[in-house]
């Protein structure tokens, strides 16, 4: 007779990278993996839209108090040494956005349909090239 564990088996939990940058880590699934503020949700590309924006890190810390300074510069440097790939999360970002918002209709409701075909569209014009 088998014996059944009345524990459940633990979740594994994602393994943290460290960057070089102190205050910034990558997580699978926390952030879709991008780097951020460690302890956080709080992404690097979502601090540089602010910084690229014009909003002082003083302010960032103002609106989210659960940041540090030492946090917030520190993903400002990491923004800066890894600036195409920031630039890249970001515009990926805001095509999607451009998708979503093409996608819509007039009373808010998102038609899945036409993003799943447009996601088909572009897939097929990219295994073409």
């Amino acid at each position: 007779m088998a014996t059944v564990s009345a524990t459940p088996k633990a979740a594994k939990t994602p393994k943290t990278t460290k960057t070089e940058h102190p205050h910034v880590v990558k997580t699978p699934g926390i952030v879709g993996g991008r780097p951020r503020i460690k302890d956080t949700r709080i992404s690097v590309d979502f601090l540089a839209r602010f910084i690229i924006g014009g909003t002082q890190p003083e302010e960032i810390a103002e609106m989210y108090p659960h940041l540090t300074l030492g946090g917030i510069y520190d993903a400002i440097s990491y923004y800066y040494d890894h600036q195409a790939e920031i630039d890249q999360i970001i515009a990926e970002g805001e095509a999607l956005w451009k998708r979503i918002v093409a996608a819509t209709d007039e009373h808010g409701r998102i038609d899945i349909a036409r993003l799943a075909a447009e996601d088909e569209l572009r897939t097929a014009s990219a295994d073409v090239t």
